[in-house]
């Protein structure tokens, strides 16, 4: 079946299972809606919120607190127009029924509570309020395994004004009762099993049973009962996250925001033994790797058709800039994975059209954490890790977190061997009620070898010598990367609705080298490669201050939410060493290693700086309930010198771009999201033309269109379809009078149209699944020497990811879980010209774990069934896919 054929078919049977998902999930609601109530009253009940009853009028019973709820009250969320209400604090306590809940607040009355029951799960969203913890962090909290019958207990905000209480159960659904009381909302959590099970006798002779017929008092509070301990994480639910701060720069739901945003959380990171960020990535539709496969030093990243690039801004770390980000990454004390696809300039500045990558860190907890791991692997891979949080002081109003790694191994190449070691500590001070310091900074030291790739012939090509084998290397190095950062986030509330963020980062990155390497494809002999000797030492140091205020106010029956901030930036990037020599060639099928070579000559000695200033100002304005829309635009200045030591010559350029974002979210039932999108992005072009005029910064133009549906209370599903267009793409300037070959001209244009289908979440509980398909057509649209139709390289037309697990939740096996991932990734050019293509694969990856209290244990294996499969730079470059591996890890929670 040819590939077109594929993805039509692919692309109809993803549609129409959306769909068909989509109008199930619409009937359920409907029908949840209707079962009850006359079509009259419900169409009453969505009109006016006013009909739904306040707390403060619901009757108090006799036992001083107030009843709220007792059974299911109407599903639809109301509409409220007043100020929202801080909840700042979340405490849970056991009773002699089971567990309450708390959720702190001087003025409950004001809120308002719907809730419903899906399964074993009872969901409660109070409306009028919002999470707004004194330690600043924390966005969910969450409790596991509270009591007998109750798997998970979360709080966490769902929208601007609306927290939601989940209760799992683990059998049947939890009874709940509500009561407002001075403290604030309580809820009271009874399991089916506690409910059922027998009462127990008393524990002392003096106690004296109440008679039969006398009802017990309702305490909201049980003051001497021991706190349940709870978790404290950035994370939402499991493998679905709710909320995202990438695209925004609030904590806005994902289905408020009219662009794709694809979530790794750490719960994937955990089950799949992610330890670099390729093998995260993996799991984003529309996104794709090519190069080395045993490190992201020599791995590029692609989304949506264009590269990823260190240099224009395509990595962020908890928002700002990162140097090297996707090159040198230690995984130890990461939180999640964002990644905004597309056009992301409005809010970040300088960027590749393909989108960001957000690296979200952990923060420190507000109750002791501490936990170790280790990991041992096929190729001598060892790994270990701790990790640990909680307070400095008895009032908790200073939080540390440290995070520490060693990792060595051995790979599938020969002669390639890594270490390195990662640090990195975290402070976080609360300086009055509303205003919070971060202090944190990290280290990361990594030493190890280098690795050039094969040529075609050999590997992808047939060769009358044989094949080249899979752990062949024909370099030989020796490399030292060190990267350091230290910086502060400052967040102040100037009042319930205003407020400050501001954060600064230094880093400071040195690169050591001294390599051999081929220097093109095989002899004529189709055996030996010609090689070179090159050594440098580079060193880059990169500033980023970020200041934006957020704030919430309405024009009449129109909320807004506003950000406007100031982003400061500047690199320095000095190779000052550039050395060149030659060496000894060497024979693929019986290699020689430490051959002599020539003399170094210094060929290359620059420095370059980079200033950058952009202002940005973005509105997401609430028309209605279920209608948003997001307004948004940034200018940018920006200026670029080099100095070229050797030629002794000083260059300059400089530039502005404006970047604009326009969005509209439509929401027909509140389960749907029907979205669309229109952004820009600017990339700075270095260099000059013919006629002696800096070239215009690269622009990328997007176009797209989708539908987010929350299938249910725990699984989230996204389409998208977009149009990318790179314009400003530098060519062969081929007019008369022009040297050949010398000079370049702006007339050359890339675009990038797709489909891009996401599925995440628990489908049944402990049964969990992250996957995605995407189809991208990305190829040459206008250019003066490449053929125009030539697809862009390293670009599958179709790939496929699955990722999915399963852990049984009772009985004696509890605990017990098996994971299966399945990843496809389609034919992919090379070059350009289009003159190599790489085959398709299909990787199968597997987990096998143990979860018990705070100890896990698992084993995780990546190509089971040892597939060849490859990635490429170039036809010199070309990279075996990793081999059949196995690691196993255990990790102890204390």
């Amino acid at each position: 079946m040819k590939q077109n054929q594929l993805s039509k078919i692919l692309l109809l049977t993803s549609s129409v299972w959306l769909w068909s998902a989509m109008n199930a999930t619409a009937q359920e609601v409907l029908k949840s809606e209707i079962q009850s109530e006359s079509i009259a009253s419900v169409l009453r009940n969505s009109r006016s919120t006013r009909e739904i009853r306040q707390l403060s009028e619901i009757e108090r019973p006799s036992t001083g607190a107030q009843m709220l709820v007792q059974s299911p009250t109407p599903s639809n969320r109301p509409n409220l127009g007043g100020e929202v209400v801080p909840i700042t604090g979340v405490k849970a306590n056991r009773t002699d029924k089971g567990v309450e809940i708390i959720l702190e607040t001087p003025v409950g009355t004001q809120l308002q509570v719907t809730n419903r029951s899906t399964g074993n799960n009872f969901i409660a969203d109070v409306s009028g309020g919002q999470l707004r913890l004194a330690d600043g962090n924390a966005f969910t909290f969450r409790s596991e395994k509270p009591v007998e019958g109750i798997t998970e207990i979360t709080v966490t905000n769902v929208d601007a004004k609306t927290v939601r209480v989940t209760v799992v159960g683990v059998a049947a659904l939890p009874t709940v009762e509500l009561f407002d009381d001075n403290a604030g909302l309580v809820f009271g959590i009874t399991s089916a099993e506690i409910a059922t099970s027998p009462p127990q006798q008393p524990q002392t002779p003096q106690t004296q049973e109440k008679p039969a017929n006398q009802t017990p008092q309702e305490t909201p509070s049980a003051q001497g009962d021991e706190p349940i301990e709870l978790v404290v994480t950035g994370e939402q639910d499991g493998y679905r996250v709710r909320d995202s701060s990438t695209a925004t720069k609030t904590d806005t739901p994902l289905r408020d925001i009219p662009q794709s945003i694809q979530v790794v959380p750490q719960e994937v990171l955990r089950d799949q033994n992610v330890t670099r960020l390729g093998d995260a990535i993996k799991n984003i539709p529309g996104a794709n790797q090519s190069g080395s496969a045993i490190t992201d030093r020599d791995q590029s990243f692609y989304s949506r058709g264009f590269q990823l690039s260190d240099f224009n801004g395509s990595y962020l770390r908890d928002g700002l800039q990162d140097i090297y980000g996707g090159q040198i990454l230690d995984l130890s004390n990461i939180e999640r994975v964002e990644a905004l696809r597309g056009p992301a300039s409005v809010l970040y500045g300088r960027g590749t059209p393909g989108g960001v990558v957000n690296i979200v860190t952990e923060q420190p907890l507000r109750d002791p954490f501490y936990a170790i791991d280790a990991t041992i692997g096929s190729f001598d891979f060892y790994r270990g890790a701790i990790d640990l949080s909680g307070p400095l002081n008895d009032s908790k109003t200073v939080l540390y977190r440290l995070n520490v790694a060693y990792q060595d191994r051995n790979t599938f190449v020969d002669r390639f061997e890594e270490s390195q070691f990662f640090i990195a500590p975290v402070v976080s001070l609360a300086i009055g009620d509303r205003t919070r310091l971060t202090l944190e900074g990290d280290y990361m030291d990594s030493r190890g070898s280098f690795f050039e790739g094969l040529p075609a012939v050999g590997t992808v090509l047939p060769n009358p010598n044989g094949r080249i084998p899979r752990n062949r290397n024909t370099s030989e190095a020796d490399l030292d990367r060190t990267l350091g950062r230290v910086g502060y986030r400052l967040e102040h509330q100037f009042s319930d609705n205003w407020s400050l963020q501001s954060a600064f980062r230094a880093s400071f990155f040195e690169y050591k080298q001294d390599t051999i390497f081929p220097t093109g494809n095989l002899n004529s002999d189709n055996r030996t490669l010609d090689r070179a000797r090159d050594g440098f030492i580079s060193s880059s140091q990169a500033y980023n201050l970020a200041t934006y205020v957020t704030g919430r106010f309405s024009t009449g029956a129109v909320a807004h939410q506003l950000v406007f901030g100031v982003d400061l930036s500047r690199r320095d990037d000095i190779r000052n060493q550039g050395f060149g020599g030659t060496a000894s060639p060497i024979d693929v099928f019986n290699p020689v290693y430490g051959q002599p070579t020539g003399s170094l000559t210094l060929n290359f000695n620059t420095i370059t700086l980079r200033d950058a200033l952009g202002i940005y100002i973005q509105d997401q304005v609430t028309l209605a309930e279920n209608l948003k829309l997001l307004l948004s635009g940034r200018f940018d200045l920006f200026e670029q010198t080099n100095q070229d030591f050797l030629a002794n010559t000083r260059t300059s350029q400089s530039g502005d771009a404006f970047s604009p974002r326009v969005g509209i979210v439509y929401q027909p039932i509140p389960p749907i999201s029907l979205y669309a999108s229109y952004s820009r992005s600017f990339t700075p072009t270095s260099g000059r033309s013919f006629e002696n005029r800096q070239f215009q910064p690269g622009r990328g133009t997007q176009y797209e269109v989708g539908v987010k549906a929350d299938l249910n209370d725990r699984l989230s599903a996204t389409l998208a379809l977009y149009d990318l267009t790179r314009t400003n793409v530098l060519t062969a300037d081929t007019r008369p009078g022009v040297p050949p070959g010398l000079f370049s001209i702006q007339t050359g244009e890339e675009r990038s149209r797709g489909v891009e289908l996401g599925v995440q979440g628990e489908i049944l509980p402990g049964w969990n699944i992250i996957a995605g398909y995407a189809y991208t057509d990305a190829r040459i649209t206008q250019d003066n020497r490449l053929p125009v139709g030539d697809r862009l390289t390293s670009v599958p037309e179709n790939t496929v990811n699955l990722w999915t697990t399963y852990e049984i939740q009772q009985g004696t096996w509890r605990g017990l879980g098996v994971g299966l991932g399945l990843f496809f990734v389609g034919e992919r050019q090379v070059d350009l010209p289009n003159t190599l293509q790489l085959p398709s694969y299909l990787r199968t990856d597997a987990a096998i774990f143990y979860n018990r209290g705070r100890f896990r244990a698992a084993l995780n294996f990546r190509n089971l069934f040892d597939t060849t499969y490859f990635e490429a730079f170039s036809s010199s470059r070309i990279f075996y896919g990793e081999p059949f591996t196995v690691q196993g890890t255990i990790r102890w929670e204390f």
